[in-house]
């Protein structure tokens, strides 16, 4: 039997916890955009997100919108800002980490909107990455796990492997930093290993980690979806849990929540837009294939991502490939991974 650990209740609503957030150096309009979903429970943990965030400090507006997938869109939202008289925005990417849609899809829309609405003026923000808040709510999550409520056979975490699924990506360098947080949570925490899958787009498959970790003979695997909010894929790592506890019926199996409605992401979430008050925003680059192709054609866009690759957003499909090469076929993909559009 799978055990599937729900968000605690009373971390949904932001009036449940005290929360003492940093104070905005100004009261600038707030945009907060996420990645978007066709799952209506997925949509909705983003709005309800984007609300309590607004509700703990309601000295400006915020307005919530999404890439792509669903409604509303950013250009819609930048619409409507520009009809109400705004011109200046505090803009946040509400993504894990910095790959193709933070950097160049999310940009490549706020161009757009800037050709109609001149008078827009955005300060950008960066994705939320391995910051130390976000390894501390997934060490709480894990530590409630060895109590008896969740643990009731007592297994030890020398006998669990932990399995971390990330979404997967076209960059190698967010695929990377999946990587890297996984061994950071791993280290010193006494469990027997760590593997790390996707559950789309690059490999390993969750498939194929399930299959890793058993190699290790573990009476428990913990599945830890690092994912911001529920929706379509989360609900599919749950479903290909449940087929690898029949293949595996005598390990148990526990599925960890997303992120969700978390003081620590509330929290982080008041860093970033206080970065964009400040001017304060830097971004590891290095490894950026967008930044290495830049410097392959001569213009080093350095730490700055302004990222206008004339990229547009609306030919973009959301399997984020060409349509002639196949990322799910391992040889394609390695063709593929390291270009740029």
């Amino acid at each position: 039997m799978v055990v599937t650990i729900q968000p605690n209740d009373s971390i949904l609503n932001p009036l449940s916890f005290s929360l003492d957030l940093p104070p905005l150096p100004q009261p600038r309009p707030l945009l907060m955009v996420g990645h978007g979903t066709r799952d209506p429970q997925g949509r909705q943990a983003f709005l309800d997100f984007a609300h309590a965030y607004h509700q703990l400090d309601p000295c400006r507006p915020v307005f919530p919108c999404f890439l792509e997938l669903t409604q509303p869109s950013i250009f819609e939202v930048l619409s409507q800002c520009a009809v109400e008289g705004y011109t200046d925005l505090s803009v946040l990417p509400i993504l894990l980490f910095a790959a193709r849609h933070n950097k160049f899809d999310v940009t490549n829309e706020l161009d757009r909107a800037r050709q109609a609405f001149p008078q827009l003026r955005y300060h950008y923000g960066r994705h939320y990455g391995i910051a130390p808040e976000i390894l501390t709510l997934w060490r709480s999550r894990l530590e409630m796990l060895d109590s008896p409520e969740f643990n009731p056979r007592g297994i030890g975490r020398d006998d669990t492997v932990l399995l971390v699924v990330g979404r997967g990506s076209s960059d190698p360098d967010a695929n990377g930093d999946v990587f890297k947080l996984a061994r950071m949570l791993w280290e010193g925490s006494g469990y027997k290993t760590v593997e790390v899958c996707f559950i789309g787009i690059t490999h390993p498959r969750l498939e194929v980690g399930f299959a890793r970790a058993n190699l290790y003979q573990p009476q428990r695997v913990i599945v830890l979806p690092h994912f911001m909010f529920t929706g379509a894929l989360v609900k599919k790592i749950y479903t290909l849990t449940a087929t690898a506890q029949q293949q595996y019926p005598a390990v148990e199996y526990v599925n960890l929540p997303e992120i969700g409605l978390h003081p620590q992401l509330f929290y982080l979430t008041r860093q970033r837009e206080i970065e964009t008050l400040t001017g304060q925003v830097a971004m590891n680059c290095e490894a950026c294939k967008f930044r290495l192709a830049a410097i392959a054609h001569g213009a080093d866009h350095s730490h700055h991502h302004h990222h206008d690759h004339n990229h547009n957003h609306e030919s973009h499909s959301h399997g984020h490939h060409h349509p002639s090469v196949n990322l799910d076929h391992l040889p394609s993909y390695h063709q593929r991974i390291w270009q740029v559009p």
